[in-house]
């Protein structure tokens, strides 16, 4: 029987573990088949990290420059061995090499070859000053994947940070990505769609009703949803 028929059994392409993937419960409800349990990454990542091998086959990383901010653990030990430089951020975490805000970085223009900041939008409210600052410390030609959680088809702004969101000050929809436009020269949204289901890059989720501590959210039907992985290129 091939992997890709077992049931229930995927591979994650992080850490190369097989079999079952473990289901996860937040606020929000259960999430089937989202977590790694060897290495703990969730969809998104297993979805980011395959089109992060996609975009870099042909690149001499060894030679490029990293900025990660809100780095995950995982990708932190994956990403330092790949590239020539790497650096994490983060506003509030100690465990980086900057504190940085990311609508006003301390960094020089024109300083990184490849920038990762994923579900990190979704918590500043002028994501348009964070998006103007990644662009300026991107090298020319250089990369950033940016990925921010979608539901449903328009964007939706909070009044204030909701704190059973993980303090998201907006709900990303289909139309998000069109803010990216005003700052990068080209753009290439890539699918869970784009690669084999063996590697489980699906979101599993009742989205037809949420919380009542999550009025804001748009329902949307079905159970199988797609995760999407903006490239964006200066």
């Amino acid at each position: 029987m091939s992997i890709a028929n077992t049931k229930n059994c995927y591979i994650c392409p992080i850490c190369e573990y097989y079999g079952s993937f473990e289901s996860v419960k937040p606020e929000s409800g259960e999430r089937k088949y989202a977590q790694c349990p060897k290495c703990g990454s969730l969809e998104r990542h297993r979805l980011q990290y395959l089109v992060f091998k996609e975009i870099t086959k042909d690149a001499d990383i060894k030679t490029m420059s990293m900025l990660h901010f809100s780095p995950e653990n995982f990708f932190r030990n994956i990403f330092k061995t790949m590239f020539k430089t790497y650096v994490t951020a983060d506003l509030n975490s100690k465990n980086v090499d900057r504190r940085e805000d990311l609508t006003k970085l301390l960094i020089s223009d024109n300083a990184f070859d490849f920038i990762y900041a994923s579900h990190v939008l979704e918590h500043i409210k002028d994501d348009m000053s964070a998006l103007s600052e990644i662009n300026r410390v991107l090298k020319k030609n250089g990369t950033a994947i940016i990925s921010v959680p979608v539901i449903g088809k328009y964007t939706i702004e909070y009044d204030k940070p909701n704190p059973h969101e993980y303090d998201h000050v907006r709900c990303p929809g289909d139309d998000y990505y069109e803010r990216y436009k005003f700052f990068f020269t080209k753009i290439r949204i890539y699918k869970s769609t784009d690669f084999d289901e063996k590697y489980q890059p699906y979101v599993y989720e009742d989205r037809s009703s949420w919380p009542d501590t999550m009025p804001s959210r748009p329902s949307v039907p079905g159970e199988k949803h797609i995760e999407t992985v903006p490239v964006c290129f200066k």
